[in-house]
């Protein structure tokens, strides 16, 4: 494995049952990963990007065990992530920390912003009580707020505040890795870029790996190193951010950046309409996945309907999963 190399997943799989029969099996099984690879290099930020229910948080959380996958491979700094448990697990765990959605549901209201953040040295056994809130005074001095907010509850700061809380605790126990799942998408624009600028900066600081979730585009874009285009489960492209902006080759890629609305009402720009209907993860088929919404089907592609497209390389460090490019 290359030593730059931070996280390297393979052929990673989260399937879920659904419904049972009278024996108590899985009537059908919900392929939400089906068969995800990809590596992050340390010190960057990779964005995963894709419609809602894609299954770009489910990959995240499979990637912090938070859910555990069904079947494939994860290593993290060289380790099998997947065969760790115990205190070997809870010790590779304190270098991959997350950012939720809704700062508000993930902070318990019954403890004050103190005890949220230094909770983490307390589990670890790392600092004496005076320390901790030492050490918590200089993370919440390190987000943009005060030191006298240690004494606070959650519900008594705005979503912009409460993100910034929630980002001071994941970067407490200083991770290597932070996968942030829609971390900006319930706070206002203006506030969006207050708490991506902030993150950018806590990168460089703290030399920090991001995964960042996100259906937003042009959020992706502002953060990103290198963007990776989900879809029912599979990553469908990946390239650099100037890549997929100038030359995206997937046509789900294409109509995603055709949906991203344009400043200047003056200008206009080609609309990608998909038709059809998103097809089912429960009723899954060995084919390519959005063919029945694809507008560039060829005979590559009626050759091939009853297997998967590969990620291939088509340029440097641009891989695209499409018939017309394997």
């Amino acid at each position: 494995m290359h030593e730059d190399i931070l996280l390297s997943i393979k052929n990673l799989t989260k399937h879920y049952p659904v419904g049972s029969t009278i024996l108590g099996r899985a009537k059908e099984t919900v392929r939400a990963v089906n068969g995800v690879t990809l590596s992050v290099k340390r010190g960057e930020t990779l964005g995963l990007v894709g419609e809602s229910g894609c299954g770009k948080s489910t990959l995240g959380r499979c990637i912090l065990r938070l859910d555990e996958p069904t079947s494939g491979e994860i290593f993290f700094n060289k380790q099998d992530f997947l065969s760790l448990k115990g205190k070997a697990l809870r010790k590779v765990r304190r270098d991959m920390q997350p950012i939720f959605q809704d700062p508000f549901m993930s902070l318990n209201p019954r403890k004050t912003v103190g005890r949220l953040i230094g909770e983490a040295f307390k589990i670890h056994g790392l600092l004496t009580t005076a320390q901790r809130q030492e050490k918590v005074s200089e993370l919440l001095n390190v987000v943009g707020m005060r030191p006298e907010h240690a004494v606070r509850y959650p519900h008594e700061f705005s979503g912009g505040q409460r993100q910034r809380i929630a980002i001071a605790r994941a970067i407490a126990l200083n991770p290597a890795l932070v996968i942030a799942d829609e971390a900006v998408s319930a706070l206002d624009v203006s506030i969006q870029a207050q708490i991506l600028n902030l993150m950018i900066t806590l990168q460089r600081q703290f030399n920090l790996t991001y995964i960042f979730i996100s259906h937003d585009l042009s959020v992706v874009r502002h953060i990103s190193d290198r963007i990776a285009v989900v879809y029912l489960g599979r990553v469908v492209e990946l390239a650099s951010v100037s890549q997929l902006f100038s030359e995206p080759k997937h046509p789900y890629t294409q109509s995603l950046l055709a949906s991203i609305p344009v400043p200047d009402p003056g200008q206009k720009r080609k609309r990608v309409v998909l038709e059809g209907d998103i097809p089912s993860s429960i009723d899954f088929q060995e084919s390519c996945p959005f063919m029945p919404r694809c507008r560039s089907k060829s005979a590559q592609c009626d050759l091939n309907q009853h297997r998967m497209p590969a990620l291939t390389k088509v340029e440097s460090e641009h891989y695209v999963a499409c018939f017309n490019y394997n």
